[in-house]
């Protein structure tokens, strides 16, 4: 249903662009958002943004550095990320909440994919 891909191993002040490409729902209608969870850290909301890409949502370690975007016609969310740090180091979900659900918090999430590594670290 979520495939995430493009992590990777980055230098600090590095960037990387993930993407999500969705399938088997109706893409357009769900908000999409992106989770992170660290080594021995909980799960944590990275980002969010509505069906129509209007309304975007930034956790504040994300604000001013990463960037949420969507391609309906591709069924494709993306997570442009800059200036990274050591501490982004994680693992990145992505996950989609139905049309009718809340919030952005990982309990209005439906779908989850399996997620990609970052790791930044010189």
């Amino acid at each position: 249903q979520l495939q995430a891909s493009g992590g990777g191993l980055v230098q600090p002040g590095g960037s990387l662009r993930l993407s999500c490409a969705a399938s088997g729902f109706n893409f357009p209608y769900y908000a999409m958002a992106w989770f992170r969870q660290a080594p021995g850290n909980e799960r944590e909301g990275v980002s969010c943004i509505s069906g129509d890409g209007d309304s975007t949502y930034y956790s504040d370690s994300a604000k001013g550095r990463f960037t949420v975007s969507r391609h309906n016609a591709n069924n494709t969310v993306y997570l442009q990320m800059n200036s990274l740090k050591p501490g982004d180091t994680a693992v990145y979900y992505c996950a989609a909440r139905p049309p009718l659900g809340g919030g952005c918090g990982p309990d209005a999430m439906a779908y989850w994919g399996k997620g990609t590594l970052v790791t930044v670290s010189s």
